[in-house]
């Protein structure tokens, strides 16, 4: 489903000069697999998610996602493949003029699916994460968990293959990472593919999924294919 052979992601910062932000990665995330990416801000965990969705290139190494090698894809390869992913971004980017029905049915619609379908999709997607009574709400008057629950669901409403989320519990209280934790976990165990990374210890466990452990752009040993 995702694998990543020997990839290294150098870039040059004005305050920094050379930076590396992944060096020599190598992993693997097997199909209806969950996997966490640990470590702490910096270990070079958002570098790798954005390496799986297409955003960035590697410097050196190979990165492949559902059978495509995403470094030589085009324009038009990448927009087909990333299709195919639900992505949560840390960004929990929105459309603020758009209502939480709104915003999911836009990618619904982009995404080719029948108009008949788009509502039910929506509504369902808006249902499976709490927030069926919000959906004519706009993202600016939902709350900082709510407005993560909208970029869930617009994530999951087209069915991907892989789900990808960059710091999912970021602002979110006990009881909404409690929902999330009991969200993925039941996709899990429906087959979803999953790949997520985060600050937070012992979220692995609870999702009971398997950690690959970053820090400074390396994986510890500990943190290698099992």
């Amino acid at each position: 489903m995702v694998e990543l052979h020997g990839v290294s992601e150098v870039y040059t910062q004005a305050s920094r000069g050379r930076v590396e932000a992944l060096v020599e990665v190598s992993f693997e995330v097997k199909p209806g697999e969950t996997v966490v990416l640990a470590g702490p801000s910096g270990a070079g965990k958002t570098t790798a998610l954005r390496l799986v969705t297409g955003e960035v290139r590697p410097t050196r190494g190979r990165v492949v996602v559902l059978d495509e090698e995403v470094g030589k894809l085009g324009r038009r390869g990448l927009a087909r493949l990333r299709r195919k992913l639900g992505v949560v971004p840390q960004g929990r980017r929105l459309l603020g003029d758009r209502t939480a029905f709104g915003n999911l049915a836009l990618v619904l619609r982009a995404l080719g699916q029948p108009r008949g379908e788009v509502r039910a999709q929506a509504l369902e997607a808006l249902d499976e994460v709490g927030l069926a009574t919000r959906r004519n709400a706009l993202p600016g008057e939902l709350g900082q968990a709510d407005r993560f629950r909208l970029c869930l669901a617009r994530a999951l409403c087209s069915e991907p293959r892989l789900l990808v989320l960059d710091e999912p519990v970021a602002g979110l209280d006990d009881g909404a990472l409690g929902g999330l934790v009991e969200l993925l976990r039941r996709r899990g165990e429906q087959g979803m593919t999953i790949l997520l990374a985060t600050q937070a210890t012992g979220l692995a466990r609870r999702l009971a999924a398997r950690a690959l452990a970053l820090d400074q752009g390396r994986l510890r040993p500990e943190g290698g294919v099992h």
